[in-house]
């Protein structure tokens, strides 16, 4: 099993970071590289669509309002992987009021290429993925 990690912080407070990106059908309001985001199963599942126009289907592991956490699970995905599950966190920068710490982690095992292949492609993934949420959130 492989795995691998991004993270930023952020010049704004926890809960309004959580505000923008803990909905499950949020991605569009933060990534645009996935504009569009079909909730389905009362919130369970989401169809994403890329830019492209490809399909990623994700199901919600748990969610937790209070830790401002969720885990999901890629259902159907054209990445070179197998159980798919990741993490997005937004905590709090310790000894910087108002400040936050987004983290997003996953894990796979890969299917066709290395260990080494399949996390660069999802740690590039989570890292241009946080930097198009610091430009959101700088706006």
């Amino acid at each position: 099993m492989a795995s691998t990690t991004a993270s930023i912080d952020l010049p704004l407070s926890p809960a309004a970071v959580w505000r923008l990106i803990g909905g499950f059908g949020s991605l569009p309001d933060w990534l645009p590289y996935i504009p569009q985001s079909e909730l389905g199963e009362g919130g369970r599942t989401r169809r994403l669509t890329n830019e492209g126009g490809g399909t990623i289907v994700e199901r919600l592991q748990s969610f937790d309002h209070t830790a401002r956490s969720y885990t999901y699970a890629i259902e159907e995905a054209p990445f070179p992987v197998t159980g798919y599950l990741s993490t997005l966190t937004v905590h709090e920068v310790p000894g910087t009021p108002g400040a936050s710490r987004v983290e997003w982690s996953g894990t796979f095992t890969p299917d066709g290429v290395s260990d080494r292949e399949a996390e660069e492609l999802f740690h590039g993934i989570y890292t241009d993925g946080l930097a198009a949420l610091e430009r959101t959130a700088r706006k």
